[in-house]
């Protein structure tokens, strides 16, 4: 029986880098869909909110930041799920202590929604 080997840490590290480019990415789309003063009244005539290129790089940040945040959490979950469910099959008043921890890994995807809902916020 062939035992699973865990993802290698060059894997782990890409795919830290690659969220780290989407946060990066989402974060200056943010800016730049803020409209200064100026733009805000030369907009309040025009009947375009919004650069229709700006808006499309908006919604694939706001998609990215929630399929990669899910993608880690699910990792996450899988990690810390196994060893949970190891320490309860020891010591069950472990329980508790456990749940907390699985709830901070899923926590991790309901940042990733957040920053959609924002990023969808500013362009809508």
């Amino acid at each position: 029986m062939r035992s699973s080997t865990p993802p290698t840490a060059a894997l782990t590290r890409g795919v830290l880098m690659l969220t780290v480019i989407v946060a990066l990415a989402a974060t200056g789309l943010l800016f730049a869909a803020r409209p200064t003063a100026a733009v805000a009244a030369a907009q309040a005539a025009a009947t375009s909110k919004l650069d229709p290129q700006v808006a499309g790089w908006a919604l694939v940040a706001a998609g990215l930041s929630t399929a990669l945040a899910a993608l880690g959490a699910g990792y996450a979950v899988a990690r810390v799920g196994s060893a949970a469910v190891g320490a309860i099959a020891e010591k069950p008043e472990l329980f508790g202590r456990v749940l907390v921890l699985v709830g901070l890994a899923e926590g991790i995807a309901i940042y990733g929604l957040i920053v959609s809902i924002l990023i969808l916020n500013r362009i809508g």
